[in-house]
């Protein structure tokens, strides 16, 4: 191979996949190679991986039907998470346990991501154009009307609300009794027993693959084709016939489920609930996450999803251990920042999509 050919080549990989993805890729084998080098068990660090990904991956899922309609980034996750927060907290109240605390959670969180999902959606359609910018003070809103209503909602499960009065519920709750790793314990493979620290929470997976195939099943629909035509080009959706704000709607109350959906897997494996000021911090994440795996404002796949979080939840992993034993600083929480918040900018700055 030529110069003329290599430089060709390397063209091609960056037009694919992607000048800023590479480098990240490129960070982050970087890590796992340093890892071993400087103390870290690497089996271990994997592990922390898989974990990370199985517990976000929903939550960037949860963007795809947003961006496929046209509707942009869903800064609004927060409406979702609030609706999965409230279904969890009612099967907890009525008494549930075990895996069937998840199942009642999630039927709960349905009818309540439905509603903000409707008001949420016909919010949007009254703003096209706008709608990451509004989206974010409709989370910003949301959230903090609930941190009033966590307090007022007549909750008695002394699991939940504060020990020292009886009234509201508490900032952060264990889950042992409840959800807690319900689908993280469902199959996993423990290589613990033979002497290697890895553990693949198999059932985690399975179930992110069950939303991830079927969202890809939707998207293959009449309905799913109409949605992608509407972000595609509205005004020719239009004129075959499209409601265009229907199908916005119905990709914003998708997207808004599936956010429900997605706290309730990462509090099964997190094993705790945190409410008040606490779906703030997983918008950012779950937005720089998919577009690391190369979606852009208009375009996104399974593939950058899947790609995306494994990218940025192993730079969350690896980073503290590796840089801080290399430069005996740490700045894991700079590199978080700079990552998610510098994909946001680049993101919002260009109009192709990356690669499938």
């Amino acid at each position: 191979m030529d110069k003329a050919e290599r430089q060709n080549w390397f063209s091609q990989l960056i037009n694919t996949y992607g000048l800023p993805r590479l480098i990240i890729t490129g960070f982050l084998l970087f890590l796992f190679i340093m890892a071993p080098i400087t103390g870290s068990d690497l089996p271990t660090q994997f592990t922390n991986v898989f974990n990370r990904f199985s517990w976000n991956a929903v939550l960037v899922l949860a963007m795809v039907p947003m961006i496929h309609s046209g509707c942009g980034l869903n800064f609004g996750i927060p409406l979702g998470v609030l609706a999965g927060l409230l279904g969890g907290t009612l099967a907890i109240e009525m008494g549930f346990t075990g895996p069937m605390s998840f199942v009642v959670a999630i039927l709960m969180a349905t009818p309540f991501a439905i509603l903000f999902g409707g008001g949420y959606g016909a919010l949007l359609n009254r703003i096209k154009g706008g709608e990451m910018m509004v989206a974010t003070y409709v989370g910003f809103s949301a959230v903090s009307f609930m941190c009033i209503m966590w307090l007022m909602i007549p909750y008695k499960n002394p699991s939940i609300v504060m020990a020292y009065t009886g009234v509201g519920l508490r900032n952060v709750f264990a889950l042992d009794k409840f959800y807690a790793n319900v689908l993280s314990d469902f199959l996993k493979i423990d290589l613990n027993p033979i002497g290697i620290n890895l553990v693949i929470p198999t059932g985690s997976l399975l179930f992110i693959a069950l939303l991830a195939v079927g969202i890809w099943a939707f998207f293959h629909t009449k309905t799913g084709t109409a949605m992608t035509a509407v972000g595609s080009n509205p005004a020719f959706a239009r004129a075959s016939g499209i409601n265009v704000d229907r199908v916005r709607m119905l990709s914003v109350i998708l997207s808004t489920w599936l956010g429900a959906v997605g706290v309730l897997v990462y509090q099964q494996g997190f094993g705790f609930a945190q409410l008040y000021t606490a779906p703030y911090n997983l918008t950012m994440p779950a937005v720089a996450a998919i577009l690391i795996g190369g979606a852009s404002v208009n375009k996104a796949s399974i593939g950058n999803v899947i790609i995306g979080t494994i990218l940025f939840q192993g730079l969350v992993t690896m980073t503290p251990t590796v840089i801080t034993a290399l430069i005996h600083t740490d700045v894991s929480e700079v590199i978080r920042i700079i990552v998610s918040n510098g994909m946001v900018v680049y993101a919002l700055t260009r109009k192709t999509e990356g690669a499938k």
